[in-house]
């Protein structure tokens, strides 16, 4: 892998982080990959008791991770003390291939939700929230689940969020719903961090949420389901929709402060943005994988010819190869717009690379399973759930139409910059016809004038 990095990238990564990336390669190929399908073998199918264990192969994969030095790499040097000492481009480079493994993530404890959550509470949370959360989860002992999402608003505009928090003395009572809190039904999900609206009447409509940290057994949670996505329900992890009914929590497990939400949840998102998009890019990387060992299968000899022998096919993977190197870049460029002026300076890029990453692993993905042909969409391959996967991120972490809508906004704002200087170049064309004593032709008639 450190062989592979981007030339422009190679001279912001340390002699540290390649070697670490080769260890990381090793352990996701010949360990991780290979794990994938125990996992899926060990939860099983047995309707509801799927969600009362875990696969334990986690365990030992854990235990693994942590003897080769792979534990909680995602942490960047620079913003947090608890840091392992890389930067978000060289976390990036392995998380590309975390992206490949179902388990990757979980077994070097870099996984979503509890990536961000980490983050929050390390960036925004006191030393006895930390104490009480931060640990366990950095350790790898407990999971977490982040709720923002509701199922009766457009949840795209976070302004519209509407479970209440009120205070009573030293307490904050919730009452609403939650929907899409993955992490949710694994049995070790301890702790919730959730958005709600603490001071409705503020006039700053960015003012009105926080965030406040709930353990998963206070009294009055619901579990009503875990959603599916695209007929997969994702066990143990599953997607929630609970419901909070006078639940009361202490005053003390208010982050950073009431009104602060906005900005908690803006300082998660960002790095988050770009692990979704890096582990985006090892999965389409994978499917990549897939679709040379389908190609190259000389038992399948559509019209005489092996896949590999059609012309179209190989257009697929010539362009396939184009836009994952491509998009990469635009990943890694985000990152390091980051390291350099944090995440709330990389807006831009962040967005940029949330856009593009998911659409472009789609579409290698999808060219994958239609060169599977009915093999693709089934369970006989990783590609469909793969695509189920990497479908919600267009979704995740705010839908790409806000984000686009964001971007044109921001980019439209130098229209008037743009126009005046294309006017003033044409002021400057017309002045060198005179000087030159010529003029420009147009085809048609006119010409022989």
């Amino acid at each position: 892998m450190s062989d592979k990095i981007p030339i422009i990238a190679a001279d912001r990564v340390s002699d540290h982080a390649k070697k670490t990336l080769d260890i990381v390669r090793k352990f996701v190929e010949e360990r991780c990959i290979p794990a994938d399908p125990i996992f899926h073998a060990q939860i099983g199918d047995d309707g509801p008791a799927k969600w009362d264990h875990y696969p334990t192969v986690i365990d030992d994969l854990k235990k693994e991770a942590r003897k080769l030095g792979l534990w909680n790499m995602f942490l960047p040097k620079g913003h947090y003390k608890e840091s392992p000492g890389f930067t978000n481009l060289e976390y990036g480079l392995m998380a590309e291939y975390l992206g490949k493994s179902r388990v990757a993530s979980e077994a070097v404890n870099c996984a979503a939700p509890d990536t961000g959550n980490m983050e929050v509470l390390a960036k925004y949370g006191n030393e006895a929230q930390k104490k009480q959360w931060l640990k366990p989860l950095m350790d790898g002992e407990i999971r977490s689940a982040f709720l923002m999402t509701e199922p009766d608003i457009a949840s795209s505009d976070a302004t519209n969020i509407k479970l209440s928090m009120k205070q009573e003395g030293n307490e904050w009572v919730l009452n609403g719903d939650k929907w899409w809190s993955s992490g949710a039904g694994d049995p070790r999900c301890k702790i919730y961090i959730v958005m709600g609206k603490s001071d409705p009447n503020n006039k700053d409509p960015y003012r009105q949420q926080s965030v406040i940290l709930v353990p998963a057994d206070t009294p009055g949670i619901t579990i009503n389901r875990m959603l599916n996505v695209y007929g997969y329900d994702d066990a143990p992890h599953g997607h929630g929709h609970l419901t909070f009914k006078n639940v009361r929590v202490p005053a003390s497990n208010m982050v950073l402060g009431p009104g602060r939400g906005f900005e908690i949840i803006q300082g998660r998102l960002g790095p988050g943005r770009i692990h979704h998009a890096m582990r985006a890019i090892g999965a389409a990387e994978k499917a990549l994988e897939w679709m040379l060992y389908r190609i190259n299968d000389s038992t399948k000899t559509p019209f005489g010819k092996q896949l590999k022998e059609h012309g179209v096919i190989l257009e697929w993977v010539a362009k396939s190869r184009i836009e994952i190197d491509a998009a990469r870049l635009i990943v890694l460029n985000a990152a390091i717009k980051i390291d350099a002026v944090g995440a709330k300076g990389a807006l831009k890029e962040i967005a940029e690379a949330k856009v593009l990453v998911p659409s472009m692993a789609l579409t290698v993905i999808d060219r994958a399973v239609q060169s599977f042909g009915g093999a693709g969409v089934s369970q006989d391959t990783p590609l469909a759930n793969m695509w189920a996967n990497i479908r919600t991120l267009r979704l995740a972490d705010g839908p790409d139409e806000v984000h686009l809508q964001q971007l044109g906004k921001n980019e439209n704002k130098r229209g008037r910059d743009a126009t005046d200087n294309i006017l003033r170049q044409k002021k400057i064309t017309e002045e060198l016809y005179a000087v030159y004593n010529v003029r420009h032709i147009q085809p048609g008639p006119q010409a022989k004038l």
